[in-house]
């Protein structure tokens, strides 16, 4: 393998991708973004989240398929029949990568699971996306990110710092996400595995224990220790005071991180006079009663405007900037000047509005990616080239 100065870092890497939704297809994307040849593999229909959004067209781009699949090529394969299997079989016979979220039973009856991949590509990365570790009792349930959260406790968190006993789904589709980006860090820990070893191996991705994993880095808190030293949960991060804070025109995010914080922070919102309370007058009279010390911020803050805030409070080094509208996020300046969003034209869906990897890079510049690709849009290309093997 010859690599080229500036060439992307996963050039040459030949991925097929039997993922479908968000888990996989998130990790998958990424490795095509850092220049990996991601082959995807759909059945007849497409995969199903072609068709997420209300406005998806008939022909399968929906926003969220334009935002995953960027970057991929699309093979469409019946693989219950005997010639599309074998198709993928020559596939799987020179590829680097085999990622999938087929559970087990279902991947066994294709003949597609790791033994049997393995019998025909020794040194092959073999990643199985799932629901719940193939270890546990929950090993053959499904799961979506709805699950997920419930089942991570991440669903009881707003009732910890609103006080609505309710549970509620944060909304997004974070666990998938988390997980996918486990996936591609684990894959590229393989990859990097076997240019070192020369080997393959099986690499598992249970999103569950993924997302679990994610959520508690901060809410295992107190009970890390055994005996506990306090309750589950961040306080920090599910305080209901420890929200943003009014101004004459909006909301701001005002972040007093460090002891020595409090006093810059009232002396610029004009309240010097609240600290001086005898309370307030040692970090542990302050750690006592922060309640109130995140409840008079608001006294201030809305008798100022979010810009005046946002340039009085970042002045003296406090974290300030406004709440802003998801709606507005396209417009943001700091974005735009990075070149964060890219406006490009789609063959056949017209202009859209693609965000670029995030990361950069001194030794890569990075190309731009494909556009998402129509179902079945290089089958009868990849076709042609494994006919022969």
């Amino acid at each position: 393998m010859t690599i080229e100065l500036n060439s992307p870092m996963l050039q040459d890497i030949a991925v097929i991708d039997l993922s479908s939704v968000v888990f996989g297809p998130y990790c998958t994307q990424i490795l095509a973004d850092l220049g990996a040849e991601v082959t995807k593999i759909e059945p007849p229909h497409g995969d199903t989240f072609r068709y997420s959004s209300k406005w998806a067209n008939e022909v399968g781009m929906s926003a969220g398929h334009m935002t995953l699949n960027r970057g991929k090529k699309s093979v469409v394969l019946d693989l219950k029949t005997d010639d599309d299997l074998e198709v993928m079989r020559k596939l799987l016979t020179d590829a680097d990568v085999f990622i999938h979220n087929v559970r087990h039973k279902g991947i066994a009856r294709l003949g597609l699971d790791y033994e049997a991949v393995k019998a025909i590509n020794p040194d092959i990365v073999y990643v199985h996306c799932v629901g719940f570790g193939s270890a546990g009792p929950y090993a053959d349930y499904q799961a979506y990110d709805d699950v997920i959260q419930a089942m991570t406790g991440t669903a009881t968190l707003l009732s910890r710092a609103d006080g609505n006993e309710r549970p509620r789904y944060l909304p997004s589709l974070i666990a998938d996400k988390a997980a996918g980006l486990h996936a591609a860090y684990a894959t590229m820990a393989a990859i990097i595995h076997r240019l070192r070893t020369g080997e393959g191996q099986f690499v598992e991705v249970p999103m569950f224990e993924a997302f679990t994993h994610f959520m508690l880095k901060e809410h295992l808190s107190g009970k890390t220790f055994d005996p506990p030293l306090g309750p589950i949960c961040y306080a920090r991060q599910i305080d209901p005071d420890r929200q943003p804070f009014p101004t004459a025109d909006g909301y701001v995010s005002i972040v007093p991180y460090t002891a020595d914080a409090w006093d810059r922070l009232y002396k610029a919102i004009g309240g010097a006079e609240f600290l001086a309370d005898d309370k307030f007058s040692t970090r542990k009279g302050r750690n006592r009663h922060l309640a109130e010390l995140y409840q008079g911020i608001s006294q201030y803050t809305r008798l100022k405007t979010t810009e005046e805030l946002v340039n009085s409070l970042n002045a003296v080094n406090i974290p300030c900037m406004p709440i802003v509208d998801i709606d507005q996020i396209l417009e943001d300046p700091h974005l735009s000047e990075v070149g964060f969003f890219r406006k490009r034209d789609h063959p056949t869906e017209g202009s859209f509005y693609e965000m670029r990897e995030p990361s950069t890079f001194s030794g890569w510049e990075g190309d731009l990616p494909a556009p998402a690709p129509t179902v079945g849009q290089h089958t009868d290309e990849v076709k042609a080239r494994v006919a022969d093997k």
